[in-house]
């Protein structure tokens, strides 16, 4: 679905991203592991057309990179930031109408479906964003991405700082989009919660892919994670 090849990204004369190749597929999810600063959340932002890049990035079949963020979103991949983005004066209803392509509701998606999801969000769905708690807010950021329908999500560390009953909800909507065939190319700090849902991981360093494998195989190879993933 997504294929991402010798990307190349800057910020200015700063050379971020030094070659990276990756593939994720239909209802997989894919974790995009590393410290922090070594290009992860750079990966993302460039895919979706948010700094300059070189390269190559297919989805599903058709060449993406150079499009602005949203002629990639009407593609059909939906991006979620690690600000979260929100729009704090607005209602919970209000953000998450504003996720949808179009005007009238086309898609898979409808706000009760965003409710079943989280619950916490129907209590709160006439609340200003900006009053949710922390992890209100990733959830409502999470919905109001899922509202346009994507058929990739792009998640920029959706568990920082969230208390642990919040990371294993956010951890269940995860895999539930991949029930649903929604492929997720993940960055997330936690490896557990990576090594757990993920099905393929690539390990990040100095602008660099350094592995790329499966859960078990990254488990088994210790000089990997004490190199690039430990502190």
């Amino acid at each position: 679905m997504l294929e991402v090849r010798d990307l190349h990204a800057f910020y200015g004369k700063s050379h971020v991203l030094h070659g990276v190749s990756f593939d994720v597929q239909r209802g997989e999810i894919v974790g995009l592991l590393g410290r922090n600063g070594v290009g992860r959340s750079t990966t993302i932002k460039a895919i979706m057309g948010l700094v300059a890049a070189s390269g190559s990035v297919r989805f599903r079949g058709q060449e993406i990179l150079g499009l602005k963020a949203h002629e990639v979103a009407r593609c059909g991949i939906g991006y979620v930031p690690e600000d979260r983005a929100i729009f704090p004066d607005l209602t919970v209803r209000q953000n998450l109408a504003l996720g949808m392509k179009h005007r009238k509701p086309t898609g898979r998606w409808s706000m009760d479906d965003m409710f079943a999801l989280f619950p916490q969000l129907r209590e709160r769905a006439d609340a200003p964003g900006g009053v949710l708690s922390g992890g209100e807010q990733q959830m409502l950021t999470l919905c109001r991405t899922l509202m346009g329908d994507p058929e990739l999500l792009m998640i920029d560390e959706p568990t920082e700082g969230l208390a642990p009953k919040v990371v294993e909800q956010v951890s269940e909507f995860l895999l539930e989009m991949r029930k649903r065939a929604i492929s997720i190319l993940l960055v997330e700090q936690k490896l557990t919660i990576s090594l757990h849902i993920s099905q393929r991981l690539y390990v990040m360093g100095h602008g660099r892919i350094v592995f790329d494998g499966t859960p078990d195989a990254l488990r088994g190879n210790e000089p990997v994670r004490k190199e690039w993933l430990e502190v």
